[in-house]
């Protein structure tokens, strides 16, 4: 049986560069869909090292706003902005057209 930490960490290390899924969305695909702030508490734990290469960055609130990152919100956006996404007032508005 996997864990639920770890089920986390499998759904966004799947999320491809210039998608992303809310923080809802990864809760309800590891089979606990109201569990999504402890989505969140799992990946603040592994943006601080314990799990490299998690793409943090790529989970956002379910309403399109960016949402918290530790290393800022200003990096988060910066990450996604990089991987073609286009974001106005901290929301992500699209994809950029390539």
């Amino acid at each position: 049986m996997v864990s639920f930490q770890k089920k986390i960490c499998q759904i966004v290390r799947k999320i491809p560069k210039g998608k992303v899924l809310s923080y809802k969305d990864v809760a309800r695909k590891a089979g606990r869909p109201r569990a999504y702030r402890a989505v969140g508490n799992i990946l603040n734990r592994a943006a601080g090292g314990w799990r490299p290469r998690i793409p943090c960055h790529r989970v956002i609130k379910s309403d399109g706003r960016v949402g918290g990152y530790r290393k800022g919100v200003k990096r988060k956006t910066a990450l996604l902005k990089k991987e073609g996404l286009i974001i106005k007032n901290g929301k992500i508005t699209s994809r950029a057209k390539n």
